[in-house]
This record gives C-alpha cells, sequence and structure tokens, in this order.
C-alpha cells in the first residue's frame, strides 16, 4: 500500500492514492558531518547498505486559521481550535502507547498553516537501503496513523 520513492538522499512516502503521506530520511551513520559525505550517501544507496533506522517526518495537524484572508466569527474559530486539540489528543495517546518521547514538532516547510511531526524510527536489525525493503520495515507504522485516522 506504501510506496518509496527516492528524492536526493531521503524517501517521499506515498499512500495508494499517490499522495504524500509523509517522509523517511534513512540515519546514515555518523557521515553527515564528514566532507566526503556528498559521496558517501549516493554510494551507500547504490550498494543498498544495511541501516539501523531513521526518522519519520509526517503532517501533525492543519490549522485552516492562519491564512491573510481569513474572516471567521468566534463560533466557527472555536470549532477549529477544538478540532486541533482533539487531533493533537490522538497524536498524544498515538506517542505514548508506541512508546516515541523522542519527536520533534516543526512548522511546515511547504504550509505555514500546518505542523509536522518528526519522530525515530529503529529497526530491529539492519535493513537495505532499497524502497521496497524500506516499505515493509515502516509499513506498519503508517498503517497504524491511517487506522487512526492522523494522515
Amino acid at each position: 500500500m506504501w510506496k518509496l520513492e527516492l528524492d536526493e538522499d531521503y524517501f517521499r512516502i506515498y499512500d495508494s492514492k499517490k499522495m504524500v503521506a509523509g517522509y523517511f530520511d534513512p540515519d546514515y551513520g555518523d557521515i553527515r558531518s564528514r566532507e566526503d559525505a556528498e559521496e558517501i550517501i549516493p554510494r551507500m544507496l547504490k550498494n543498498h547498505a544495511g541501516i539501523r533506522g531513521g526518522y519519520v517526518m509526517v503532517p501533525l495537524v492543519k490549522f485552516n486559521l492562519f491564512d491573510t484572508d481569513l474572516n471567521i466569527g468566534i463560533n466557527e474559530l472555536d470549532a477549529q481550535v477544538s478540532r486541533v486539540l482533539a487531533h493533537v489528543s490522538k497524536w498524544k495517546d498515538f506517542l505514548t502507547r508506541s512508546g516515541r518521547d523522542i519527536h520533534h514538532i516543526r512548522i511546515s516547510h511547504t504550509d505555514q498553516d500546518m505542523l509536522t511531526i518528526t519522530f525515530p524510527v529503529i529497526f530491529l536489525e539492519p535493513v537495505v537501503l532499497e524502497k521496497s525493503a524500506l516499505a515493509v520495515e515502516i509499513a506498519p507504522i503508517f498503517d497504524s496513523l491511517q487506522k487512526l485516522d492522523l494522515l
């Protein structure tokens, strides 16, 4: 159901409707600070090197409030804020139940009215840097997020 496509050194994750559901940024190890990282990462990708995990980034919540043309009443504002709070509560439950204490929330690069969440993923065994192998490993996470209506 989930399809990955390589984009530079990370993977875009698409759902069954071919919409971007999130991103997976592999943990390439301690090479990002090296001068030759721009050569090492493509080589790791080409050779399908094994990795121990990485980072998943997905949309957290869209506010539908921060628009320059916003003109709403107090009741609509209350409804939007209540919707956002309910959605954040579902995320808190997911993070607690899945033991994901470490996460980062940021403003989306593509939509200033949306927050994204990034959290680490650790594989039980090294997984090759190949889109179908990675898709198998991260599918349970995205299946859970979809089932909980968090995507």
